[in-house]
């Protein structure tokens, strides 16, 4: 038997095919291959349409099909991973009402601050583990007042992931991991956020039929099969936002794992044995993908909006042409911790939530002309990040969550030595990295329900472990600018 996953980005669609019984992806596949087209019709807004979600993943589909080899009828069930925090509003017949809002968009933000204070930020964070913020619940409220003429056609309010799992099996389901990302599910009372619907003027019936992210999703019908190019029947049987879904792709189920990833932005994400929040909200919680009543397993989830883009606007405006992120890391290296004085702060893609959603921009301390080279810049920019990822995790531990592995993929920021030793050092915690994607660990968790695996962690057990950073005692030097570092953010 063999197992499809898709991982339905804002900027691609990747599709991986699995076999279930050695557990080794096949085929991993990416549509389309220049990046899908984010609409900004207003300054601070983010749309995209649905339904070039389900054409790229349509496309991905027979893509991965293709490139394997593998006959449709042998694909056993599929999994579903997508970007967090997006809106999606159909009418009773399934159709998108109007362009998605995604999770970057911050049109929201008043919108939840009105709701907060409608309820107490006390209730809230008791209750949904966060505040409205600018999250999915947040943005329902801002179409309800400002395109009245939308709201009165709602049937179902989605997730992105939501969407794509109507359109392969007809039918409107959710999940209590996917309501929580968008600040409509209650924890305490282990139900929908029922007060914060109530305070929107809606009940629950506008949320689709629920489910775990392991279950029962539906299954194919002949039209979705014809498209996708899979077997009519075949079983939707996983579900679950890109973060959770990338945490399980790294065999992090447990607490005192964590996740992380260092691309655009940074993400670490811890897992918890109960229902946490973070009193100052640097950081969200979330039902992870195992969380059920009796176990309530939940994912504590830090973004760091900066990190790989400064790196990456190191490379395009300062590096000399054509040099690569290994020969940056050459030139880092001839520099010595702490970089000899030069300090970087790595928040220039806007407000920080970790920080209070301040909005410090990118900053260089220190620089001197006549000592620093391109050399220190880099090693500054990614010890800045290792910072920035050492600050949130402190916030986590106060919160009394165990930091005992991260694991991460062997990619973007985690392919650096600098920054992989550094961090492991600063934080004190041993780093593994694996070769997996978001695409192929949906896939094997889409196994579970199928009978392919005994758990979840068996399904993802054997992922291929490619470097291991073992921590050491960290550099005086490392430590010393930490701590001035951290005496800048203060201002």
């Amino acid at each position: 038997m063999y197992l499809i996953g898709f991982d339905i980005g804002s900027s691609s669609v990747k599709a991986a095919i699995v076999d279930a019984e050695s557990r080794q992806t096949i085929a991993t596949v990416r549509y389309p291959e220049s990046e899908m087209r984010i609409a900004a019709p207003h300054p601070g807004w983010a749309e995209q349409d649905p339904d070039f979600w389900w054409e790229a993943v349509c496309q991905a589909s027979r893509m991965a099909l293709q490139k394997s080899g593998v006959d449709a009828a042998d694909i056993g069930a599929i999994g579903i991973a997508y970007q967090m925090h997006g809106l999606v509003l159909c009418n009773r017949q399934g159709q998108a009402l109007r362009p998605s809002i995604i999770w970057c968009d911050n049109r929201a933000i008043q919108p939840g601050h009105a709701l907060e204070q409608h309820l107490g930020t006390n209730f809230c964070l008791e209750h949904y583990l966060n505040t409205p913020g600018n999250f999915t619940a947040a943005k329902l409220k801002w179409v309800l007042d400002q395109e009245p003429a939308i709201a009165a056609q709602i049937y179902k309010i989605m997730l992105p992931g939501d969407y794509i799992a109507l359109k392969m099996t007809g039918t409107f389901t959710s999940t209590v991991s996917g309501l929580s990302e968008g600040i409509l599910w209650d924890f305490k009372q282990k139900q929908p956020a029922l007060e914060l619907l109530e305070a929107m003027g809606l009940d629950n019936s506008i949320l689709p039929e629920i489910h775990d992210s392991c279950g029962h999703h539906g299954q194919l019908n002949a039209d979705a099969a014809r498209m996708l190019g899979l077997r009519p029947g075949t079983p939707l049987t996983y579900r679950a936002g890109d973060q959770p879904n990338n945490a399980l792709a790294l065999n992090v189920l447990q607490p005192g794992e964590i996740a992380a990833s260092g691309g655009t932005s940074g993400v670490v994400y811890a897992v918890s044995d109960g229902v946490r929040f973070d009193p100052a909200q640097r950081v969200n919680t979330f039902a992870h993908v195992n969380y059920s009543a009796e176990n309530t397993r939940t994912g504590v989830l830090l973004c760091i909006n900066g990190t790989g883009s400064l790196y990456q606007w190191l490379r395009r405006n300062i590096a000399v042409n054509g040099m690569t992120y290994n020969q940056m890391e050459q030139q880092a290296a001839a520099a010595s911790p702490g970089a000899d004085g030069l300090l970087m702060l790595p928040f220039g893609n806007g407000a920080e939530r970790m920080l209070g959603n301040r909005d410090l921009g990118a900053q260089v301390h220190g620089l001197q002309f006549n000592r620093h080279t391109q050399g220190h810049l880099y090693r500054a920019a990614l010890e800045g990040i290792v910072f920035a990822f050492a600050y949130g995790i402190h916030a986590m531990r106060e919160m009394g969550i165990p930091v005992k592995v991260m694991r991460a993929g062997n990619d973007g920021l985690f392919q650096s030595e600098i920054f992989a030793q550094s961090l492991a050092d600063l934080v004190g915690t041993e780093i593994q990295l694996l070769e997996t994607n978001g695409a192929a660990g949906a896939a094997k968790a889409a196994g579970l329900i199928v009978g392919a695996y005994p758990s979840l962690e068996a399904a993802t057990a054997q992922t291929h472990l490619q470097n291991t950073f073992q921590p050491a005692p960290p550099h005086p030097a490392l430590l010393a600018s930490f701590e001035q570092w951290q005496q800048l953010l203060q201002g």
